[in-house]
């Protein structure tokens, strides 16, 4: 089966061929670009979920064959959640959602601002008790979480959702940025249970736990019972 990947992010399609395209199964990922399909939906969503349905929706119109589509994010609590659906554009305290120019600066920048802004709101106090009464901060002030809200796209009446998380801390200090694999925010994303960053696991590792392995776990059982 072909299985179109709505994204232009080389690293997502690796994750997602690691995971879908096994020895024993018929599914081969594709992306719009290993077409020449031009794709670059505006994502206008409030939500992961209805922003992955764009994208969903988007591609299916070109292609007309089964489409997987997914938005993810680092959400930050004592940031209520920033950068959230924002993360790709997030570009510090001022540009939470994105320069107004649409320029994307360099995720390296992306995480220094996110280490400082964090620092920032945990030095001027976070009510910590209350926090953990509504289920935030269960890691501390500094607790985390990664996103992925995944569809697998039929058509305008047939798809399904699949939403899962990856929860972990945020370091202090850009000088603990550690590992080269993974991507984006990965570096500055702490894993207490494992002891490592994101970018530190093996791909297996990560896959196993992370919000994008989780969800397309959920969508690959569907995916067994149609191929």
């Amino acid at each position: 089966m072909k299985l179109y990947l709505a994204t232009g992010n080389e690293n997502k399609k690796r994750e997602m061929k690691q995971i879908l395209e096994s020895p024993d199964s018929k599914i081969k990922i594709i992306i719009p670009k290993d077409e020449d399909i031009d794709f670059n939906p505006a994502e206008t969503g409030s939500t992961f979920y209805e922003n992955s349905l764009i994208k969903a929706k988007a591609l299916w119109n070109i292609v007309h064959s089964p489409v997987i589509a997914d938005d993810s994010g680092i959400c930050v609590d004592a940031l209520n959640g920033a950068p959230g659906i924002y993360s790709s554009r997030y570009a510090g305290p001022m540009f939470m959602t994105g320069r107004s120019d649409g320029l994307k600066i360099p995720q390296q920048e992306q995480n220094l601002l996110l280490i400082e802004q964090l620092n920032d709101a945990v030095s001027k106090g976070i009510n910590l008790d209350e926090g953990k009464k509504s289920g935030l901060f269960k890691d501390g002030p500094r607790s985390a979480h990664y996103t992925c809200s995944m569809v697998l796209y039929f058509g305008y009446d047939k798809f399904v959702i699949a939403e899962e998380t990856m929860e972990g801390t945020i370091i202090e200090k850009a000088s603990e940025q550690r590992g080269t694999g993974g991507f984006g925010y990965d570096p500055l994303f702490f894993l207490p249970s494992y002891g490592k960053t994101a970018a530190e696991l093996s791909a297996d590792e990560k896959n196993k736990i992370s919000h994008r392995g989780k969800a397309t776990r959920i969508i690959t059982e569907i995916l067994k019972k149609i191929e």
